[in-house]
């Protein structure tokens, strides 16, 4: 686990604080002279190894008429699917995401059947699994989202510092000006998560037969860390 903060004050030392928030994470702090406040904004980001990993694979035939591409297209279908559980990807780890039969030549009456789904893996299988679905007819392949099996627990850990930070800061800055840190007045959080996507498109790969195919190596593909980050904004009246 990584984490890392980062801190920005501000301390208002000759009045109070009538506190309404705006959009986002925006603060406005009306002053008067009846009360003294202090008020912190602390940042915490936790990273983590991925648990699991949602590959995206998919294929399109090519133009016939619609009866034709519909019955290659099922039998591509069939046969991606069929070789996903040979290698072990239980049925319920797969799921469809479309599925069109689209024209691409009117005049001609021309049509292409399109699908794709989604597969969760472990992430050390991920390229395993990616070169299953091409060798067996995915052609539109590759993006592939790294996560973890609880991410409200994820976000939870980086709030918690975050707001554990946040007090800190504030008992520290109330001790170096010689006052007292009273209860809190207000507070209000944000989470964000960073983008864990990563894309291996394999539909520009060229082949002479699935046997060239199944001889090719398998992608390197390190997984990414999946990060949430929490920032706290809070107000403490000065005693």
């Amino acid at each position: 686990m990584n984490g890392t903060q980062a801190i920005a004050v501000i301390v208002l030392v000759l009045g109070g604080a009538a506190v309404g928030a705006q959009q986002g994470t925006q603060v406005q702090l009306k002053i008067d002279s009846t009360n003294r406040t202090l008020m912190v904004s602390a940042d915490q980001r936790v990273s983590v190894d991925p648990e699991l990993a949602i590959l995206h694979v998919g294929f399109e035939t090519s133009p016939f008429d619609a009866k034709t591409s519909y019955a290659a297209g099922a039998k591509t279908s069939n046969g991606i699917v069929a070789a996903l559980k040979q290698a072990g990807i239980p049925e319920t780890s797969i799921r469809s995401e479309s599925q069109r039969l689209e024209s691409v030549d009117s005049k001609a009456h021309k049509f292409r059947l399109v699908q794709s789904w989604t597969i969760k893996t472990p992430p050390e299988r991920v390229a395993e699994i990616l070169d299953v679905a091409v060798s067996a007819g995915a052609t539109d392949s590759g993006q592939i989202d790294w996560t973890v099996k609880d991410e409200k627990a994820l976000e939870d850990q980086a709030l918690e510092g975050a707001a554990g930070r946040a007090r800190s800061d504030a008992a520290v800055l109330a001790a170096g000006m010689g006052v007292r840190l009273g209860p809190v007045v207000y507070v209000t959080n944000q989470v964000s998560g960073t983008s864990t996507s990563f894309f291996a498109n394999a539909n520009n790969a060229v082949f002479k037969d699935k046997e060239e195919l199944r001889a090719s190596p398998q992608l390197s593909i390190e997984p990414r860390k999946v990060s949430r980050t929490a920032t706290v904004y809070a107000v403490f009246a000065i005693e």
